[in-house]
């Protein structure tokens, strides 16, 4: 039987929700800075304490349910009988709806009143009615889940996209705006906070009433009448639970991460004998690292979104003796590996500039300069996680991810009290990379090659060239004395920026570390491929 679309329609679907899921991405990153200019430290430390319990609902349903539910949908869609199809459809949406209901049950139980408790146990009562206020976001993942699911089961990836766009920038201009306005009447933090949570909540609601709209208008009604259980409930529930985690672990391991630092930072600062005050503010500058990171990865996940249904397509092709996926795989590892590294090294070398042109102060620089190599590791992770998934090889990276937690939470309770926020980005970086060393020594059980032995030196070649440029440029525009001013700090960075950028660019296009065939491939790779094409034009 015909699909009800073709792979050319879906990957041209997959491309438009890789492209917004990327400016999603980049908008979460960037809101964060004029957020913290707004409200400092301390009130940035109160906002990042509580964004992770609203965000794991979401992104497990929204981001893993989504997926999950669309699989399940488009698995029905191989029913001959348009009538037994569409039954069974509507089932299966019915019974993922009441099952998500259920878990939006149980996690606003959880968090409303449960909100005092958990506040208590973050060291920190007056977030209690910031977790009340997010609490409520549960209620709409349900049904905005399933209408997701629904449209990516047709390939109809558009809806979905431009929805996500809108929720996002509706919550942004929610977050700032608001802020701005209870920062001029009350100067409250604890109530600037709240506002925040609210936008997150009110932009998560516009998307799906977006959402709904169009999937009323898209879909008929078909199949009407009595929903007799037409399948067996159980296998559904337990299909979409476990893949729904398979396929969010990844971003869940990220907000597991910053669970760990909401309940162990702040709590085991003051314990070392920090003021409270102080320690809100070196959790609040810790906690500047997050959109820096975020934005360094952004290349690593725009590809781990893309490749997982490119190469779920190619190994289905080369069961049936069509091309392998290996070349898929390999581009993405190298290019995850590439840039990356790149943004880790680079954000490390202009740190200082960074911290005062974004935030203001130059506080903890050295720390963030060291939070910054997680990067690295993190690209391997998200992009060894999206490649396995493709594969169906599930279950070890999810336990793999499960020990990484248990590191970086054994490691935060042992190094904070002795080195201070410090601990926590070494917990980060060694969690992380234990992870994806192990994730990588899996995955060559099923890869048997992924780069050789060049294109790792000239890699390393090319950063420490990179650094170099970097360094000589910070010392030519504002000596090797951080800058205060914040003028001079950004023209600093923006020039080191530049210099490196340009000298890394150049090295790995003369290196030829990806051939322009491979820079085709990627965005904004047609002008690096001519640009390559140029430097090797003697060849």
């Amino acid at each position: 039987m015909s699909q009800p679309f073709g792979m050319k329609t879906y990957m041209r679907g997959a491309a438009l929700l890789t492209v917004a899921a990327l400016l999603v991405k980049i908008l979460s990153a960037i809101y964060r800075v004029p957020f913290q200019n707004l409200v400092g430290d301390e009130g940035f430390y109160i906002y990042q304490q509580v964004y992770p319990f609203i965000a794991v609902f979401v992104v497990w349903t929204s981001g893993g349910f989504a997926v999950a539910i669309s699989k399940l949908l488009a698995d029905n869609d191989s029913e001959p009988s348009l009538f037994k199809r569409e039954q069974q459809r509507r089932f299966i949406m019915r019974v993922v709806f009441w099952y998500l209901v259920a878990l939006a049950a149980v996690f606003f139980i959880a968090l409303y009143f449960g909100a005092d408790s958990l506040a208590n146990l973050m060291g920190d009562p007056a977030l209690s009615p910031l977790l009340r206020t997010g609490s409520f976001i549960v209620w709409i993942m349900p049904a905005f889940a399933v209408v997701k699911g629904a449209f990516q089961s047709r390939g109809y990836m558009a809806p979905i996209a431009y929805a996500q766009v809108v929720e996002q920038v509706v919550r942004v201009a929610i977050i700032l705006v608001g802020t701005a306005i209870i920062m001029k009447t009350t100067a409250s933090l604890y109530s600037a906070g709240r506002v925040a949570v609210l936008g997150t909540v009110i932009g998560e609601a516009v998307g799906f009433v977006l959402l709904a709209y169009w999937y009323m208008r898209q879909f008929s009604c078909t199949a009407k009448g009595k929903n007799t259980s037409v399948l067996p409930v159980l296998p559904i529930i337990k299909e979409v639970t476990w893949f729904s985690l398979s396929v969010s672990m990844s971003s869940l391991l990220l907000l597991s991460y910053q669970f760990v630092d909401s309940f162990t930072i702040y709590s085991l600062l003051v314990e070392s004998g920090v003021d409270n005050l102080q320690a809100k503010e070196l959790k609040g500058v810790f906690d500047r690292g997050q959109p820096l990171v975020q934005l360094g990865i952004v290349i690593a996940s725009s590809l781990t979104l893309a490749i997982v249904p490119l190469i779920a397509h190619q190994t289905k092709i080369q069961a049936e003796g069509g091309r392998s996926a290996l070349p898929f795989i390999q581009l993405t590892y190298r290019t995850a590996l590439i840039f990356g590294s790149a943004a880790a090294i680079g954000l490390m070398a202009v740190m200082p500039d960074i911290n005062v042109m974004l935030f203001k102060t130059n506080s903890e620089s050295g720390v963030l300069a060291f939070y910054m190599l997680q990067i690295i590791p993190l690209s391997l992770v998200l992009t060894f996680t999206g490649i396995l998934q493709g594969l169906e090889k599930l279950k070890v990276p999810a336990l793999l991810l499960i020990l990484g937690f248990i590191i970086k939470l054994v490691i935060n309770q042992l190094t904070i009290v002795p080195l201070g926020i410090e601990g926590a980005a070494l917990a980060s970086n060694i969690g992380l990379a234990i992870t994806a060393w192990l994730l990588v020594k899996y995955s060559k059980r099923f890869i048997p090659h992924l780069a050789d032995s060049v294109f790792h030196r000239q890699l390393i070649s090319a950063l420490v060239m990179m650094l170099l440029a970097v360094f000589t440029a910070r010392m030519v525009v504002s000596g090797w004395a951080i800058a205060s001013d914040r003028l001079l700090a950004m023209v600093s960075a923006l020039v080191a920026i530049s210099v490196g950028a340009l000298v890394f660019v150049t090295l790995i296009a003369r290196w030829r570390l990806l051939s322009e065939k491979e820079w085709f491939l990627l965005p904004f790779g047609r002008r690096i491929a001519t640009y390559q094409l140029w430097l090797n034009r003697k060849k």
